[in-house]
């Protein structure tokens, strides 16, 4: 079987220090979407769009099951990309963060189309709100929060004029926190199996080609297997 080919432009994930200092300096009601995208690896419109109903505190399960996008410059409802849907582990962290936002922000109906403008409506109870009651807007939430917090966290460099505004930072958008998910699972020793179910990739080769360089070499795991039966070992003294 022939090898998946490498992505030639590696990923290269956050710190955790830097995913912090993010999060830190982005606005207080739209702090726990960082939680989602760096303790659940969600895509930015699954965050948007993620409704209260998804998140199974019992089972400490999150269902990614829909997305917030604009259809014909038009906000709708849809399926994740590709159509697939997933359930993602709930992490301890994650839930507490979601618990305490929903509490201070309490979730809100929207209704919208589903999948295009004409499309039927459907209302969901929505985690993030914008200020004034509405949904979020990508765009909106990008340049008034998400691009100001890289600023703060010494990400991107502050605009040399307001007119000029800020620099492409592609690399830095919100999927940089899916990339921070996927190697802290790698580095885990998650399986890329695992790791390509819970990102919603649409198959595991897709996943070793971008994240194939962050996961440890059978040399460290030898050492690592072999130093921890030497651990456990009984010695004679």
């Amino acid at each position: 079987m022939k090898p998946p080919t490498l992505d030639p432009k590696r990923v290269v994930p956050w710190s955790v220090e830097r995913v912090f200092a993010v999060q830190t300096a982005m606005p207080e009601r739209y702090r726990a979407m960082v939680d989602l995208g760096a303790g659940c690896g969600m895509r930015h419109g699954e965050i948007l769009g993620i409704a209260a109903d998804a998140i199974d505190f019992e089972s400490d399960t999150l269902h990614v099951v829909q997305q917030l996008k604009l259809s014909r410059s038009k906000p709708v409802f849809a399926l994740p990309k590709g159509g697939k849907t997933r359930d993602v582990p709930l992490p301890g962290p994650v839930a507490d963060a979601l618990r305490a936002h929903m509490k201070q922000f309490p979730p809100v109906e929207i209704t919208l189309p589903w999948k295009t403008p004409d499309g039927p409506k459907v209302t969901r109870r929505l985690v993030f709100m914008a200020v004034g009651g509405n949904h979020v807007w990508r765009t909106s939430l990008n340049e008034e929060s998400w691009k100001p917090a890289l600023v703060a966290a010494g990400v991107i460099p502050e605009p040399e004029t307001k007119a000029a505004g800020y620099a492409a930072a592609r690399e830095h958008g919100m999927h940089a926190l899916r990339h921070f998910y996927a190697s802290a699972l790698l580095d885990g020793g998650e399986s890329i199996k695992a790791v390509s179910e819970y990102l919603g990739h649409s198959n595991a080769a897709l996943t070793l080609r971008i994240y194939a360089h962050l996961m440890p070499s059978s040399q460290e795991r030898t050492r690592t297997a072999i130093a921890t039966v030497y651990a456990k070992a009984p010695r004679s003294v």
